[in-house]
Parts: structure tokens; C-alpha cells; sequence
């Protein structure tokens, strides 16, 4: 099997190039792309964009016409799209991701994995992991932390290990946030345990890739 994975930010990627081996072993192919940012879902779907913006969802529809089109009937491949709930209603919001892969003649297969609230979501599912790369963690914060809420999820995590917390990131403009993200998720994603997750969304990503993975080895 092939897994085409999109994400809209680098640190999502990040992680991923760490987790998703881990997930898949070593008997199937995966690339993951990263975007700048998550953008909109285009009101015409057949408008064109900008793709040099490099948005997801400003270039799904594109993406996975492209994908529908060019994959052979038959080949074993599955496009996973991971982008931020942030505040969206999740069931809108699906719907939404939905209608644009019905409007793909020929569809690739898709599965949609939403990170609630936002891709650090995943990584505080794993405390212990956390723990293991920053060892001096606020086990206060870390501790009163709700899985999967909607709370400002990347400010809790910096509030946990960032010296300031999220605060003094904030004020330090939105390319350090960045960095700092992705400096989060190369450090904590190796210490990850996949299979003991506390994030119901990550969870939910996890299954669906075993659940192509242990298909293709079956069939």
C-alpha cells in the first residue's frame, strides 16, 4: 500500500516522518507533503487558486482530482488528509472535505483525519513522551490538561515546556511559533508510544492507516 499523506504545516510533517513508520513498519510506501497553512475550501471548487500559497484546503480539490486521475484502477494507494479542527464543528466540517471528493471523476480513495483541536493535540496524548524529551515539564499544566479540547492546544503545550510559555512565544512573531513547533514534534515524536495514546484524534488517524496497512497485507 501507498499512503499520499497532506498536512498543512511543517511541524505536522515533522512529526509524522517519525510517527508514521512506526505505524505502517516497513511493507508499504508513504509520502508526506506539507503545506503552509490550512486556508479555505474554495466556494466554486472548480476555481482556480494560487498554488505557489501552497494552502491545503485552498488546493484540495485540485490535489484529489489530480490523484483520482492519474492512479490506475486497482492501485493500492490511499490519500490521507490531516488538518486542524481548530473551531470548526467536526461534523460540518467533514461534510465539507466530503463534497469536495465527490466532485472527483474518478475518486481517489481518501480518509479525512482531523486533529482536535490542533496537531499538538497528538503529542500531548502522550505524556510520557513529552516527559522524556522535556524533562523539567510543567506536570501542573500537563496534568489539568482535557485531551482533545478545544482549549488553545499549542499555547498549553508551550506553557508546559517553552521558558515564558506561551506568552512570551506569542510575542515573538509567528515564525518563531513555528519553529518552536516543529522543534516540539522532532523532539517528542520519537519517544511516542503509538499504541497508547491518550488523543482520541490521533487514535482515530492511527486506526485508519493500520486499517490499509493490514488490508493490503491480507488481500
Amino acid at each position: 500500500m501507498h499512503f499520499e499523506i497532506l498536512v498543512e504545516d511543517q511541524s505536522g510533517k515533522d512529526a509524522l516522518d517519525l510517527l508514521v513508520p512506526k505505524i505502517i513498519g516497513n511493507n508499504h510506501t508513504y509520502k508526506i507533503r506539507a503545506y503552509k497553512g490550512i486556508g479555505h475550501i474554495p466556494k466554486n471548487l472548480n476555481t482556480a487558486v494560487d498554488a505557489s500559497k501552497r494552502k491545503l484546503l485552498a488546493n484540495l480539490p485540485k490535489l484529489l482530482s489530480g490523484y483520482g486521475k492519474s492512479w490506475p484502477t486497482g492501485y493500492p494507494a490511499v490519500v490521507i488528509i490531516i488538518c486542524d479542527l481548530d473551531d470548526k464543528c467536526l461534523k460540518s466540517f467533514r461534510q465539507e472535505l466530503l463534497a469536495i471528493l465527490s466532485q472527483c471523476h474518478p475518486a481517489p480513495e481518501t480518509r479525512f483525519c482531523l486533529a482536535v483541536e490542533e496537531g499538538e493535540a497528538w503529542l500531548l496524548g502522550d505524556i510520557a513522551a513529552i516527559k522524556s524529551a522535556y524533562p523539567a515539564a510543567k506536570n501542573a499544566i500537563l496534568g489539568n490538561y482535557i485531551n482533545d479540547a478545544v482549549c488553545g492546544t499549542w499555547e498549553v503545550l508551550a506553557d508546559a515546556i517553552y521558558k515564558g510559555g506561551a506568552q512570551a512565544l506569542s510575542a515573538s512573531g509567528g515564525h518563531r511559533i513555528g519553529a518552536e513547533k516543529s522543534a516540539w514534534a522532532k523532539s517528542i515524536a520519537p519517544h511516542m508510544d503509538i499504541t497508547n495514546n491518550q488523543s482520541p484524534s490521533f487514535n482515530y488517524f492511527r486506526n485508519k492507516l493500520l486499517e490499509f496497512a493490514e488490508q493490503d497485507i491480507a488481500d
